[in-house]
């Protein structure tokens, strides 16, 4: 079971990369998209990941347990992450996982927003391996000298430093509209 529970980061990466890109060719052909509707919705989707992230970082994640089922759960989701914060295998959920979660978006999306889901999905799926990536990037490496510092260094005070504030982790934004940014 334990190996069930760790998952190599290239895998969702090309994963969620391959969907997207079938999910808008698909779009494409069933006319269900334009050349102005594919970029605004995927935009659209990909600012949606980011507050998803941000919320069930800072909601979900973090939550305050409340009795000993809640403390399990906490730990489990992602107080272990938080103990082992260099484990690179665990820094993405687990392929049946995110494939079921990524289906009920599919779902939820397409029953709100029809037929754009075939470019919002696609945003949405690419934010969250954005959110892989950069992830990977702050937890398996070492600081970059470039403009993924700010993300490296946000993440890293969440992590070692201020473990209430800074749950933006592919963008501070939400961290700036909450009011949940780091003190300086």
């Amino acid at each position: 079971m334990e190996k069930l529970t760790r998952t190599h980061i290239a895998i969702p990466l090309t994963l969620f990369s391959i969907i997207s890109t079938g999910l808008l060719i698909y779009g494409f052909i069933e006319s269900h998209l334009t050349v102005l509707s594919a970029p605004l919705l995927f935009f659209a989707g990909l600012l949606a990941f980011t507050l998803v992230e941000y919320a069930m970082h800072r909601f979900v994640f973090h939550l305050h347990p409340k009795n000993e089922k809640q403390e399990k759960f906490a730990y489990t989701v992602h107080g272990v992450h938080h103990d082992y914060p260099k484990d690179k295998d665990r820094l993405a959920m687990p392929i049946p996982l995110s494939l079921a979660l990524a289906t009920a978006f599919y779902f939820l999306f397409k029953l709100i927003m029809g037929a754009s889901v075939y470019a919002f999905l696609p945003g949405f799926l690419i934010g969250y391996a954005s959110y892989l990536w950069v992830h990977y990037m702050v937890h398996a490496f070492q600081p970059p000298k470039n403009f993924w510092k700010v993300l490296w260094v946000h993440h890293g005070i969440h992590h070692y430093k201020d473990p209430g504030n800074a749950f933006g982790v592919s963008s501070p934004f939400w961290d700036l509209v909450f009011g949940t940014m780091p003190k300086k």
